[in-house]
């Protein structure tokens, strides 16, 4: 059985808000399954696929390309050969991060990202070419509501069953007014989330994780600055296609104040220059007291870096900042 499907079964069994779903491995199958239901629609490989094997379709068209795709081209490799066709939830994606020591989750901090690959959330789906956190849709209001319906059943019934869980707990959501749907558990930190979770971290992430191994999290208070940090990826042109490595990146040297650069894809060449190794190449990562400042941050560092034969979005954060 794959990670997907005990998942979603998880969520049946303790009562965790989700969408409707349903599984195939005959393409066929699926296609029927998408005609009789219509569109939007969602189409996901079952397994792994470097964050790119989910097509949210707007149409039956589109969903049936997705289809063809994921089991007949074989596009995913075999994460494609069995795929689920979920409901479409409407309202605004969002991700919140809970630490678990196998008997309790503890909040840890949420985020979002933007996973289109050009401005205005247009373009094919990629592994996340921005994020910021906090998430301002996430409220108070909505992670106590995500720790009663999601984390806490979760963690309880797996201990419950015999099987706890200790780690990184990442909640994708589905946010329409006030009220969080589960789209996936992923057991990790998330990228680009990391990088901006990381720059609000205030506690030992090393003690942190040490507790949550020997099943002491009651014992910490996780400390987050109460700062904005905003990541913007700039990716090899032609990503999350084909795309050209070995190219020179220059200005990093130059980066301003309040910001600072993660390497993703990066290596050195005979020269002892920086080039491009990857799809995602770099973080380029602000922070700032609200969105807006740690948006100016971090796009001031972009603008610092030489690379010609990469792109970015000039974007990320836009929903943060409309709501100042």
């Amino acid at each position: 059985m794959s990670v997907c499907m005990t998942l979603q079964n998880v969520c049946k069994k303790y009562g965790i808000p989700t969408a409707a779903y349903e599984t195939f491995t005959d393409p066929s199958a699926a296609k029927e399954y998408i005609c009789s239901h219509g569109a939007p629609i969602v189409v996901k490989t079952s397994g792994l696929a470097a964050g790119k094997g989910v097509t949210v379709a707007m149409s039956v068209d589109e969903a049936l390309q997705a289809v063809d795709a994921m089991m007949v081209e074989k596009v995913y490799g075999e994460a494609g050969s069995k795929i689920v066709i979920e409901d479409f939830l409407r309202g605004e994606e969002a991700s919140f991060f809970a630490l678990c020591d196998g008997q309790r989750g503890v909040k840890f901090m949420s985020a979002q990202d933007h996973k289109a690959a050009f401005d205005g959330d247009k373009g094919p789906n990629t592994g996340g070419m921005g994020a910021y956190s906090p998430a301002p849709v996430v409220t108070p209001e909505v992670e106590q509501k995500v720790m009663d319906r999601i984390v806490t059943p979760l963690v309880t019934g797996m201990a419950k069953d015999g099987h706890p869980y200790r780690g990184v707990l990442f909640v994708g959501l589905m946010i329409e007014d006030g009220e969080p749907n589960l789209i996936e558990f992923n057991v990790r930190f998330g990228d680009p989330e990391c990088q901006v979770m990381m720059s609000r971290l205030e506690s030992d992430l090393t003690q942190v994780l040490k507790l949550a191994c020997e099943s002491r999290l009651d014992e910490i208070q996780v400390k987050v600055k109460p700062d904005t940090s905003l990541t913007v990826v700039m990716a090899a042109k032609g990503y999350p296609g084909n795309y050209q490595k070995g190219t020179v990146i220059k200005g990093l040297e130059q980066i301003p104040r309040g910001a600072k650069v993660f390497h993703a894809g990066t290596t050195t060449n005979e020269k002892g220059e920086i080039v491009a190794a990857g799809g995602r190449v770099l973080n380029v990562t602000g922070t700032g007291k609200d969105a807006r400042e740690a948006q100016k941050n971090a796009y001031a560092a972009v603008d610092a870096i030489q690379w010609d034969d990469g792109f970015c979005r000039r974007d990320i954060g836009y929903r943060a900042v409309q709501r100042l």
